[in-house]
């Protein structure tokens, strides 16, 4: 399972450093160092929405949407228009607002030295590039399943919901037939509750992607079951002997996958840490 830093670093082929570099007038070491000083929020940012089952839906929705596929293999896509839309939409997701965004760039540019308005800017794109990164990975693109479990997982989650072809290998190797496995209408639905089915900007008001819409909620309920919570109503924590007696191979998997894969200070970690608590409650145990 590769970390999301090393994840990352594939990303272009291997010339994600160089096309970042190349946008912000960095050199290719000041753009490794910005991706490893962002990583620590994204992952913060992941866990914090798999920890709740009524959140990580849209989250896998969004992933196996395969519309950030393209941001991942072509990084310069990511801050086109659409491409800065699609990477808000996953910023909106994992850090809930802007005030996050701002704290994370003000402790990112502590941490590195590079100012804070390259990090704002730079977000979005990583943001696209990022779940592109993990759609890849969690089809087995990256790696064989045998490596990499979630790949297994996530094939086995797409063909259970429709998606097809889209969960061999074969299909998943191949440019041309592959984006179609996610022509139907469950794909169209989900991509239509993260906003990604119109090539408009994405909406303002807030996101509800379970309000008055039946399909969404079952979904819900399915995720819920999946996570050992009720289907109604926010879960209920766990007990003491509850939480260590079992464990959910599922969530373990999740986890593995968006650990960031750093070695960072522990004070710098924990200061990402706190703003998400900050600004957005502690994090939920289940």
């Amino acid at each position: 399972m590769l970390p999301l830093f090393e994840m990352m670093l594939k990303a272009q082929n291997g010339a994600v450093t160089e096309a970042l570099a190349k946008q912000f007038g960095l050199a290719q070491e000041q753009a490794a160092e910005a991706i490893a000083a962002l990583v620590p929020a994204f992952s913060s940012g992941l866990k914090r929405t798999t920890a709740n089952p009524y959140d990580v839906g849209p989250l896998m929705a969004a992933m196996f949407s395969g519309a950030y596929g393209k941001y991942f293999e072509d990084v310069g896509k990511a801050f086109t228009d659409q491409g800065k839309a699609d990477g808000n939409i996953v910023l909106e997701r994992l850090f809930g607002s802007k005030d996050v965004s701002r704290a994370i760039a003000a402790q990112a540019e502590q941490f590195t030295g590079i100012g804070q308005d390259v990090f704002k800017r730079m977000m979005p794109a990583m943001a696209g590039a990022m779940m592109g990164g993990l759609f890849k990975q969690a089809t087995g693109q990256l790696g064989d399943t045998d490596i990499y479990p979630m790949a297994a997982i996530g094939q086995h989650w797409m063909k259970m919901m429709g998606f097809g072809k889209a969960a061999s290998k074969t299909a998943a190797h191949d440019n041309d037939t592959f984006p179609s496995a996610f022509d139907n209408p469950y794909a169209k639905t989900m991509r239509a509750m993260w906003g990604l089915e119109k090539a408009e900007q994405p909406q303002a008001t807030a996101f509800n992607p379970f309000a008055d819409n039946p399909f969404a909620k079952s979904f819900q309920e399915m995720m819920a079951g999946s996570f050992g919570a009720q289907p109604m109503g926010r879960p209920t924590a766990p007990s003491p002997s509850a939480e260590t007696a079992s464990t959910n191979p599922l969530m373990d998997a999740m986890n593995s996958m968006f650990d960031s894969g750093l070695d960072v200070h522990k004070s710098y970690q924990k200061n990402m840490e706190a703003i998400f608590d900050r600004y957005l409650g502690p994090m939920e145990k289940h």
